[in-house]
């Protein structure tokens, strides 16, 4: 794993895994990062801390986000039927393992007092602390939601579409996005830059699109 800009390499793993890698999260100092697998088993790089993980466990569905606690001593899971595993210092606030859901969820955020999930409709579920600003959620769209992102202070939100759209809600600004635009492959999922208020988009072949944020680089 190569870095680019000021990102620092701070570890991989190498020898085999048990499912497949689902997403990475930085801690919240950026010294180090979490990668977490489809069957909830989690790796600790840097000054990230291990604090559990559902690996090796049985679990309805698969593990599909890994969210840190607002100072990095604890994360929550998220699977893809909003069932919601909390370690460390996370709180359980409660999750939508074992509601009836429209659509999978495939990713989440923290929030100020709790966190929040998003499914492929662009449906937002809200818990702890976490407020709703809106979503997508029964409204048409092109191509399902795969991710989404919440600004510096948490009192706003994007979604993105596998397609580069981008939907904004609370006090997340609009600055652009890659919907109606070619792509060589889809996008699979974006990240907020706390520096600029802006975002980056990352495609499933590894190409990034910036927009209000600076670009420093991809394999």
């Amino acid at each position: 794993m190569d870095a680019h800009g000021a990102a620092v390499n701070y570890g991989q793993i190498t020898g085999p895994l048990n499912a497949p890698i689902s997403h990475i999260v930085s801690t919240p100092d950026g010294l180090g990062y979490w990668l977490v697998a489809a069957d909830g088993g989690v790796f600790a790089f840097g000054n990230a801390q291990f604090y559990g993980s559902m690996g090796g466990k049985p679990l309805n569905a698969p593990v599909m986000d890994i969210i840190p606690t607002s100072n990095g001593q604890g994360y929550w899971l998220v699977a893809t039927d909003g069932g919601v595993f909390a370690f460390g210092n996370a709180q359980f606030y409660g999750s939508m393992g074992g509601h009836p859901l429209n659509a999978p969820v495939n990713g989440g955020s923290f929030a100020q007092g709790g966190y929040r999930m998003v499914a492929n409709d662009g449906g937002i579920f809200d818990f702890g602390g976490a407020q709703f600003y809106g979503s997508m959620g029964g409204k048409p769209l092109n191509q399902p939601i795969v991710g989404m992102a919440d600004t510096p202070n948490g009192q706003g939100y994007w979604e993105v579409a596998s397609d580069g759209g981008i939907f904004a809600f609370g006090n997340a600004s609009f600055y652009g996005s890659m919907g109606g635009k070619p792509l060589n492959k889809p996008i699979v999922g974006m990240a907020s830059d706390p520096a600029t208020g802006g975002y980056w988009l990352v495609a499933s072949d590894g190409g990034i699109f910036s927009f209000n944020a600076p670009f420093f680089g991809a394999d």
